[in-house]
């Protein structure tokens, strides 16, 4: 296995910049998972990463060997980076049984029968599938088939997995057993991984860190509970997790890390974000945005903060609430609640938590 890294990385298709200066280290053994809208860029760069695509700038180092460098000329080739790769479709082929399809990559190697005989168990028994090595593939189940897939780029014991988005063709109930099937290979084999995907439950689950990516950027790189909790601007915000970010003004700052922001006719304490209590001018701008999730916010009766209900979802254990605070649009919040509310029910809120941050950040980008 080896660690990867990536050096202020461009990719353009004709006047469209598909990546743009991204810069990236990903440690050994690391699940990384590269998440965005669809267009961000984050199949371009598993292609670059994988050598697929050239890149057009930076460079491109894979346990410190540079495979990637336009300006000193140097594009080492897919087949001798030695990364395994799966894919959203299987590409497995109907006529080979289990076990040729993942023995096949070493046939085309020249490994002698009985070394290929060895490493094809072994893949397969990782992957929890080596009682069926002689069936056909067109028995097995979609997530049975996704195994097989992850088990021929194991046999080749490459030095990094890359998905590009393995579970989006399943169901929703094969999406998760997969995941775990993920997670349980990631932990015994200790393999670097990089998985791309435009669903944020999935990244939220499995991986270690999340790269944030929108229009070519990373605008954001950090452990799940980072990025649900600490958003850096407002489209990490907007794109991991439920909730509402609400634009607020008169932001008091108490000290690095606590703020006042008033909402509605109540002052509301909050978390702040480093970055913007350095940016004070930002902070009296009104280019402040505070970050609820849903969990951040409760019906109380004796709550100073008052809304009217405009929405009321049953989740199974409890409620969740669209309640508007006073006439502005934009001050919709997500609450739970532990009663069903009627709608234009006029309720006490308490606030327990929230992120202020700079919502003006990166837009330009």
């Amino acid at each position: 296995m080896a660690d990867i890294n990536l050096s202020r990385i461009t990719k353009s298709f004709g006047d469209y910049r598909a990546v743009n200066q991204v810069s990236l280290d990903i440690a050994d053994g690391e699940f990384v998972a590269l998440l965005g809208p669809s267009g961000c860029g984050k199949t371009t760069l598993l292609r670059l990463l994988a050598g697929f695509e050239e890149p057009d700038g930076g460079v491109i180092s894979l346990g410190g060997q540079v495979v990637a460098d336009p300006q000193s000329n140097i594009m080492v080739t897919p087949e001798m980076r030695n990364l395994g790769i799966v894919f959203q479709s299987y590409a497995l082929w109907p006529h080979m049984s289990v076990a040729r399809n993942v023995g096949y990559p070493l046939e085309v190697r020249g490994l002698g029968r009985a070394e290929r005989d060895h490493k094809i168990k072994a893949a397969l028994d990782t992957v929890a599938l080596g009682p069926y090595a002689d069936r056909s593939p067109t028995e097995l189940s979609g997530g049975q088939r996704q195994r097989v897939a992850l088990a021929r780029c194991l046999v080749m014991e490459p030095r990094a997995v890359l998905l590009d988005e393995p579970l989006a063709n399943l169901d929703v109930h094969l999406r998760e057993t997969m995941q775990q099937a993920f997670l349980d290979f990631h932990r015994r084999t200790g393999a670097t991984m990089i998985y791309v995907t435009h669903d944020q439950a999935e990244a939220m689950a499995m991986a270690d860190r999340i790269a944030v990516m929108d229009k070519g950027h990373i605008r954001q790189m950090a452990a799940p509970e980072t990025l649900y909790r600490e958003p850096a601007d407002l489209m990490v915000a907007g794109f991991v997790g439920a909730g509402a970010v609400l634009p607020i003004s008169n932001v008091s700052i108490t000290d690095d890390r606590t703020c006042s922001v008033r909402l509605g006719d109540t002052d509301v304490a909050a978390r702040i974000c480093p970055n913007f209590v350095r940016n004070r001018a930002a902070a009296h701008a009104g280019q402040a945005g505070l970050c609820l999730r849903p969990e951040d916010v409760w019906v109380d009766d004796a709550g100073a903060l008052r809304g009217s209900v405009e929405d009321c979802v049953y989740l199974g254990g409890r409620f969740r609430l669209s309640v508007r605070i006073g006439q502005d649009r934009d001050h919709v919040l997500p609450v739970y609640a532990n009663r069903r509310a009627r709608i234009g029910e006029n309720v006490g809120l308490k606030v327990s938590d929230g992120w202020v941050f700079d919502r003006m950040q990166g837009e330009a980008a």
